[in-house]
């Protein structure tokens, strides 16, 4: 049976892939094995040239693969143009950052030659997400391919076609089989990540599912790099630029239907302030336009799976059993996948959709005291990939930046990535890391030379 995707906004029929099996899965692996051999020899600023000529490809095409992004999981297409623009911007920061990143550590020293090369690993699977399917996997594949390494992309059945437009993009650049799709079943990706010819799996998704890949991972002594699940706090002070504030953090919450590992999942908001920020968050919300998301005024598309409906059910039906009211929203349209944009307050900070992840346009509301209250709520989770914190007090910001448990903390700003910094996350929100030096340093090994003259 091929793969069939179909458009979470209406049910039609977008494509049929075939799964890569048998001898075809063979030799697009024997392809990326042979191709990294060549490709590690190549120099660092020819594959540089190499990889930008690559990503032009995006540019040269850009609307047709945001339509394709918007038709696949629903993305409104203006956020699908801005997500290839993303792409772009991201791509190329990448590559200023390449040279010195991968530059070796030369270490003095009289009478001796010491230096560290950053060497590439050599096949990496990068197994990618589909709720941002273009930048989810640029993440991976420029610093991949810069650093050394050839890349098979295992993308999400739900959105192969970004899978399919990476490997037109490096179809013509050498050598053959530098950047290769593959569709494939879970089982067909477990028994890929036990070949010896992969020498390291990059994956993003849940976290159960990071579960199972770091153990396959593991039985061959592999390493891996992980984004998984966020349940990201947000706390708004009393002295917060409550405008900015609260703009920030609806849109943090419902772009993208809140399909984001980082999107903010949860808000405390001091007492003083609470009630002008829920009038003014009501507001907001109220004016998404939901529909069609190829149309150019739609501002929220539905989400891309039926299965986070049940979640988001759950969520909401548990808070209000604790205690909590919904003011807008809190279900589905009638017989589609859209979810209502949804606002709570009085949430307790044990119900459900203060500690699972929602991954839908959920704003649920905490009223807190003070900063240590908000910061006990904050850092009672398992997870830990951003949080934010509202004011104009930068000591404040401080404060708590170095008391909160996770791989970014922001002042006055949420649900961004800045690839000048490394993405990564604490305690069940991932491994390793991506963008920044320390995404190609994770992409590679240190070899040491130790040569007495």
């Amino acid at each position: 049976m091929p793969l069939r995707v179909t458009s979470p906004y209406d049910g039609a029929e977008i494509c049929e892939l075939p799964f890569d099996e048998g001898d075809a899965l063979e030799r697009k692996v024997a392809f990326a094995y042979a191709a990294q051999d060549v490709w590690s020899r190549v120099p660092l600023d020819e594959r540089i040239a190499r990889v930008r000529d690559g990503m032009n490809y995006f540019r040269d095409n850009a609307e047709s693969i945001a339509e394709d992004v918007t038709r696949q999981m629903g993305k409104p297409l203006a956020q699908a143009r801005g997500e290839v623009a993303t792409l772009l911007d991201r791509a190329d920061h990448m590559l200023s950052l390449a040279p010195d990143a991968l530059a070796p550590d030369v270490l003095d020293g009289p009478g001796f030659v010491r230096r560290i090369e950053h060497v590439p690993l050599g096949v990496v699977l990068d197994i990618a997400a589909w709720n941002y399917p273009l930048i989810i996997a640029v993440n991976v594949i420029v610093p991949a391919l810069v650093a050394g390494n050839s890349v098979l992309l295992k993308h999400s059945a739900k959105t192969p076609l970004c899978g399919r437009a990476y490997t037109d993009a490096f179809a013509s650049i050498e050598p053959a089989g530098l950047v290769q799709d593959v569709i494939l079943t879970h089982d067909a990706t477990s028994a890929l990540i036990a070949d010896r010819r992969i020498a390291h799996v990059s994956f993003t998704g849940s976290t159960d599912g990071g579960r199972n890949i770091y153990a396959a991972a593991a039985a061959r002594l592999m390493d891996a790099g992980l984004e998984l699940g966020g349940k990201d706090p947000a706390y708004v002070a009393a002295d917060a630029d409550l405008e900015t504030a609260v703009e920030s953090i609806v849109d943090g919450a419902c772009y993208n239907a809140g399909q984001s590992c980082c999107a903010v999942e949860r808000v405390y908001v001091h007492e003083s302030v609470h009630d002008d920020f829920i009038e003014r968050a009501r507001s907001i919300m109220e004016q998404y336009r939901l529909g069609n998301p190829l149309d150019e005024d739609v501002t929220m598309g539905p989400l891309a799976s039926a299965a986070v409906h049940l979640a988001l059910e759950g969520h909401v039906r548990d808070a209000t059993r604790r205690g909590a009211r919904v003011l807008l929203g809190g279900g589905a349209m009638y017989g589609s996948l859209f979810w209502l944009p949804t606002l709570m307050v009085d949430v307790p900070n044990d119900a459900l959709v203060m500690q699972e992840e929602s991954f839908g346009p959920l704003l649920p509301v905490m009223r807190v005291a003070d900063d240590e209250e908000a910061l006990r709520a904050m850092d009672e989770t398992r997870y830990g990939l951003t949080a934010s914190v509202w004011t104009t007090d930068t000591t404040r910001a401080e404060r708590m930046a170095r008391e909160l448990d996770a791989g970014t903390i922001f002042q006055n700003r949420c649900d961004f990535l800045d690839p000048a910094l490394p993405w990564s996350g604490c305690r069940e929100s991932g491994i390793g890391s991506t963008l920044s030096r320390y995404g190609f340093l994770h992409l590679t090994k240190r070899k040491a030379l130790h040569f007495k003259i």
